[in-house]
């Protein structure tokens, strides 16, 4: 194995799937007496800089930022449309760059209550990318895990499955992140110690990291304290 993989491999051990709450962009730009948007923008640039420094520093295999919770949708009119023009520009800019990165791009969530011209940035990154081996990026946006669950059961129903063939692994096979693994450890910026309806399945016997960071200034020294604060723990998953 190569200096590097090794290096990698000790760093992240057992870590497959680490899923990010990246909250706190609209109070960083109120702090700096920004309009609320400008923090998007910023974390826009936390998210690519995040991205790159895990699947490049640490070889991350799964890496799923939350970008958009169906709640959201209750913010005013004028941030979510920013949000939503925001998140187009980054997806066809970032296509290409992740493309030769070798990441894989995944939308989670309610594609189809999007604008139809974000709807056609996604699914054109999505085809770009569906043949890389390297790192799986979610992107969960217009996503809430009860609507997952939900959307779950709702396709279970319709193929006719018996109720006695339904096992968690057959259930999981039906959630957007079907093909993903659990979530080892998820991390949520900005100070609040929830983890709204993100992942409510596969977090199930997640490790949690709270920060008081604001997503802007989450950088790699804070990725690193993350990561160390997992590797200190012990995982028994309801064993002794």
């Amino acid at each position: 194995m190569e200096a590097a993989s090794l290096a990698a491999e000790e760093k992240t051990g057992s870590l497959r799937h680490v899923a990010i709450i990246m909250d706190g962009n609209g109070r960083w730009a109120e702090c700096h007496g920004l309009p609320r948007l400008r923090g998007h923008i910023v974390g826009v640039d936390s998210a690519r800089s995040t991205i790159r420094y895990l699947n490049n520093g640490y070889q991350l295999k799964y890496l799923t930022l939350y970008g958009f919770s169906t709640e959201n949708w209750n913010r005013s009119q004028d941030e979510v449309g920013g949000i939503f023009r925001v998140f187009e520009e980054v997806v066809g800019g970032m296509s290409q760059e992740l493309h030769k990165e070798g990441v894989r791009l995944r939308h989670l969530g309610r594609l189809e209550e999007l604008p139809q011209s974000l709807q056609q940035e996604m699914n054109k990154a999505i085809k770009l990318t569906e043949n890389n081996t390297g790192m799986t990026l979610g992107f969960a946006f217009s996503y809430g895990g009860r609507n997952e669950i939900l959307d779950a059961v709702r396709r279970i129903l319709a193929e006719g499955i018996p109720p006695q063939n339904i096992d968690e692994e057959l259930f999981s096979r039906f959630l957007y992140t079907t093909g993903m693994p659990d979530v080892d450890l998820l991390i949520r910026t900005g100070g609040e110690l929830r983890i709204s309806n993100f992942l409510i399945w596969q977090s199930a016997y997640s490790e949690y990291y709270f920060t008081d960071v604001l997503w802007p200034d989450f950088d790699e020294k804070e990725i690193d304290k993350a990561l160390l604060a997992y590797r200190q723990r012990q995982r028994r998953f309801g064993g002794l």
